[in-house]
């Protein structure tokens, strides 16, 4: 079972008729138990394709053109799309970023099939760090109780460690 999971369950149409229209497939994405959606337009795919072929050999995507768009050539464009996503992920150990970007997908260091080369846009090694708050900061060891016989000070320290080490602990 991989981490991430793809598919591709329906299409709609946008435009007012057929030269200017254009189709807007929903990719369901499935990753550690999340889900989420991102709506993609074929032309997003095929520069997908484009920039991954430097990177991967990615397998072959559906053809660029259509002949009619009727519901039955569309979606079997659909199932053809849904494939090629699938097999990314099937045949290579490690993801690129720029797949990951495609699905709204961030960026864990934790999942063995994910990796951070090949971005749609140049980054720095610094800008693609995660940057965060400390949610919790001591300006001395939490372990060591203070000198004092203050024992306010030693009942926080206390709860403190003990919300954080031991969350279900029950005092008796």
């Amino acid at each position: 079972m991989h981490p991430i999971e793809v598919s591709i369950p329906s299409f709609r149409s946008e435009g007012s008729n057929v030269e200017k229209g254009y189709t807007v497939f929903k990719i369901e994405v499935l990753m550690c138990g999340r889900q989420h959606t991102v709506e993609k337009r074929y032309s997003e795919f095929y520069t997908l394709h484009k920039m991954l072929k430097k990177i991967i050999k990615p397998p072959e995507i559906p053809s660029k053109h259509v002949r009619n768009w009727v519901p039955k050539v569309l979606d079997q464009r659909r199932q053809g799309l849904e494939l090629y996503l699938q097999t990314i992920i099937m045949e290579n150990e490690v993801l690129p970023k720029i797949f990951l970007d495609f699905l709204n997908i961030r960026h864990f260091p934790s999942l063995p099939k994910t990796e951070s080369y090949g971005s749609f846009e140049t980054e720095s090694e610094e800008s693609s760090k995660l940057t965060h708050q400390p949610a919790l900061l001591f300006l001395r060891d939490p372990y060591l109780l203070p000198t004092t016989n203050d024992t306010f000070s030693n009942m926080v320290i206390e709860g403190v460690i003990r919300g954080i080490f031991y969350p279900d602990f029950q005092p008796r």
